[in-house]
């Protein structure tokens, strides 16, 4: 059996025409939020500071109304732009998923090409840069997320792969529909987060309402489906991001007639904190 293709949405920017109506999907709520794709257009990109040639959508931050524990970024580097130092706080780790392009990532001074579904995972106080050594625009997520060390446990090692590379693993029970690209191993405690890529074949559900201490950003790379967010069932594309906040009920209905596929950030593997 052939495998289905895969694809990575990445946004265009420009600006609607004057004639288009101002209704769309966007929704922030105290437990989730959605931002669809139409709304990431020019004007609301960031220029990142150390970066050449580089725009920035900049879709999850640490405030009371979005994220708590991470950060995401879509960024766009034209040719010849990039950065030689992108993270300049100590302590924090990275992935960098390429959705479009070619990225040149210099990590720890060896030196990887990123095509689209290039992975990389950053180690808090690894040394890399990025550059855009081709002749097109290239654009990747950048996602964030402070360590958190535990005593007598070594941060992970950086390390470089592609979501081409990794077989999907299916979840049990669920006769192949519903699959996880796992990039890490979940339960090696030396990483306190996952980046991950969840598929699910047309007409796959998540069957439960997941109710979970984790917090959750999800970009659709592909496909189309209905999602259970909290009390509401709200219609999502490639495109689309979703940032769930810890304990808001979640499950899917995939529709067709591709797969349904989403870059997965979770934290995990860490006691809570209470002083």
């Amino acid at each position: 059996m052939s495998t289905p293709a895969r694809t990575y949405y990445t946004p265009a920017g420009g600006l609607p025409g004057q004639s288009a109506l101002l209704t769309d999907r966007a929704v922030v709520k105290l437990a989730y939020t959605v931002i669809p794709k139409g709304v990431l257009r020019d004007i609301v990109t960031s220029s990142l500071p150390g970066f050449t040639n580089t725009r920035a959508w900049i879709i999850a931050r640490p405030t009371p109304s979005s994220a708590t524990t991470f950060s995401q970024l879509i960024v766009e580097i034209a040719p010849g732009g990039g950065a030689a130092k992108p993270e300049v706080e100590a302590g924090v780790e990275g992935v960098v998923f390429v959705t479009t392009g070619s990225l040149t990532l210099t990590l720890d001074g060896e030196r990887h090409v990123l095509e689209e579904g290039g992975y990389a995972f950053l180690a808090p106080g690894a040394t890399w840069s990025l550059a855009n050594e081709g002749d097109t625009i290239t654009s990747f997520h950048w996602i964030r997320k402070a360590y958190e060390w535990l005593d007598d446990v070594d941060a992970p090692a950086s390390f470089v792969t592609s979501d081409k590379d990794i077989e999907p693993t299916s979840m049990p029970d669920t006769d192949d529909v519903w699959a996880t690209t796992r990039f890490s191993d979940a339960s090696d405690l030396a990483h306190d987060m996952q980046v991950n890529i969840v598929t699910f074949k047309p007409g796959g559900s998540i069957p439960f309402a997941e109710t979970h201490v984790m917090e959750h950003g999800l970009f659709v790379l592909q496909g189309k489906a209905v999602y259970r967010l909290n009390d509401d069932w709200v219609e999502v594309e490639a495109g689309d991001y979703m940032l769930l906040r810890a304990f808001c009920p979640q499950a899917c209905y995939a529709g067709g007639p591709e797969d349904f596929r989403y870059l997965l950030y979770k934290d995990m593997n860490r006691q809570i904190r209470l002083t």
